[in-house]
């Protein structure tokens, strides 16, 4: 009886302490997305008056219904091209993030979206908040600039200690916006691999990320286009104005670039790429080239299955003949894809695959989903190569299709047959597939899917590990080619306490996380 009679006022309790706590960490849930402004992509009509426009109709009158598709595998190059295109931008820049540091680069490519916006060019800069940490005040900052719109793709609603979300809205956070794009007046845009930060454009002395982009101009750029307008409308997308409210007024302006930026201001200034981009001398490889995009809705678990862009690739590229090269730093293949894989090895199909090694990866965890499949994958004929880091590799090394030597794998990009060729944001994992939302494009052009396939005959064997099962079954990593190849019996470059860690971490049932 007094038990009983006790429960309302300890529910009543519990009741004030939650609304207490919720106070303190500055909010129980999102901000109404009531009253948002609405925007879109310039009209083709305004987008071709640009210079940018003006250079580039030459060339894509004679090539109607393709793109031109450049590749930017050296990281130097991709930086440049990000900041020469927002200095060629005239009347609007949309910008679509992961990650956004503030380091070196982030810092000096926030100032060329200050320097745009200040020429009076709409700025929308779109970011997913995990990738975002403590720039809050930036965000604020950029915001509060008459032509800048800043706004986060599921945001925490607590902004510290922000993975308290985590805790409070698991099944919302743990799905995160992995698109990565840059459009310049709707003529010219660059997606794929990297985010902004100084391990994707060679800029740190610690782990640096192997990437690819791809510089797109014609007929593929205002898909691009319509397509940040679906996540910048989603439901997802908070305007910060609303989110990140302070009694305050926000700083002036955004902190000055930190030293050190002087190797990236030479690389704009040597770079020629928006000379000969407005020249019409830029070499473009003319294609038909698709997008693949998960629709937006994937942020909420809202999205059907011909929203998805798993679906989308199916039909696009159909099923391989010949060759399959694929690389992945986060190569989780599960149950399903082992069994695709042994499926296309049973018809002859040559399959390689490219990922990281345990000592190059920089998501421990991740290795472990995929070590699992190893024996399983070499058994069926797969032929797998693991990256290995190469910190004596000279700087001026040529950097290849998947930039340069001495760095952890980051670039997503497979071929199919040598004839057609992705590039983008996907991971072979289950994250990519089922919980983050991606973008890619795929490229009808067999000189670029050749630079793939050409890559696993003469660059990738000295610049990885390639996993073998030896005449017991065991595994054996070679280093290098030829007879002169290293051999090592375990994980190279670990320690036995990392290698049983792997061991623990396999036998948990996360993989669907991964």
């Amino acid at each position: 009886m007094g038990r009983g009679a006790a429960r309302p006022q300890a529910r009543t309790s519990w009741r004030v302490l939650l609304l207490l706590a919720c106070g303190w960490l500055g909010a129980c849930g999102l901000p109404s997305l009531e009253g948002r402004s609405t925007s879109h992509a310039l009209p083709l009509d305004a987008a071709r008056a640009t210079r940018l426009g003006q250079a580039l109709a030459p060339a894509a009158v004679a090539h109607p219904g393709h793109s031109g598709i450049y590749p930017l595998s050296d990281p130097l190059e991709a930086f440049a091209a990000r900041a020469l295109l927002m200095r060629a931008a005239q009347r609007t820049l949309d910008v679509q993030y992961y990650i956004w540091h503030g380091d070196t680069t982030g810092a000096l490519l926030v100032q060329e979206l200050l320097a745009a916006a200040g020429r009076g060019v709409r700025v929308r800069l779109l970011l997913d908040d995990v990738g975002t940490s403590g720039l809050d005040a930036q965000w604020r900052a950029l915001d509060h600039h008459a032509h800048i719109e800043v706004r986060l793709f599921n945001p925490m609603a607590v902004r510290r200690p922000k993975a308290l979300g985590y805790v409070t809205d698991f099944a919302r956070a743990n799905r995160r916006m992995h698109n990565k794009s840059l459009t310049a007046d709707n003529q010219a845009t660059v997606i794929g691999g990297r985010n902004i930060g100084d391990e994707y454009f060679g800029a740190t002395d610690g782990v640096l990320f192997t990437d690819l982009d791809v510089l797109a101009v014609g007929a593929i750029v205002p898909e691009v286009s319509e397509d940040f307008d679906r996540y910048w409308a989603s439901e997802s997308s908070y305007p910060v104005s609303a989110l990140l409210r302070s009694k305050g007024p926000p700083p002036a302006d955004t902190e000055p670039p930190p030293p050190g930026t002087q190797r990236y201001q030479r690389a704009v200034a040597a770079t020629p790429f928006l000379q000969q981009l407005l020249q019409g001398q830029l070499p473009l490889a003319w294609s038909p080239v698709r997008m693949v995009s998960d629709d937006p809705a994937k942020g909420l678990n809202r999205a059907a299955p011909e929203g998805l862009l798993v679906t989308q690739l199916a039909p696009i590229i159909g099923t391989p003949q010949r060759t399959l090269d694929l690389v992945s730093p986060y190569f989780v293949p599960t149950r399903a894809g082992v069994d695709a894989f042994v499926q296309l090895r049973q018809r002859g199909i040559r399959v390689r695959v490219l990922t990281n090694s345990l000592q190059a990866t920089d998501v421990a965890v991740v290795h472990a989903g995929y070590a699992r499949w190893r024996r399983a994958l070499l058994a069926a004929g797969v032929e797998l190569f693991e990256m290995r880091p190469d910190p004596a590799a000279p700087a001026e090394h040529a950097p290849g299709p998947f930039g340069s030597s001495g760095a952890s794998l980051h670039a997503k990009t497979f071929a199919i047959d040598a004839q057609q060729v992705f590039v983008g944001s996907f991971n072979f994992d289950p994250r990519s597939a089922h919980l983050n939302t991606e973008l890619g494009f795929v490229i009808d052009n067999p000189q670029l899917a050749a630079q793939v396939a050409d890559a696993f005959s003469l660059q990738i064997p000295q610049r990885s590990y390639r996993v073998l099962l030896d005449t017991h079954g065991q595994l054996e990593w070679h280093a290098g080619a030829g007879d002169q190849a290293s051999v090592y019996r375990s994980e190279p470059g670990s320690h036995w306490l990392e290698r049983l860690w792997m061991r623990l971490l396999m036998l948990l049932p996360i993989e669907w996380l991964l």
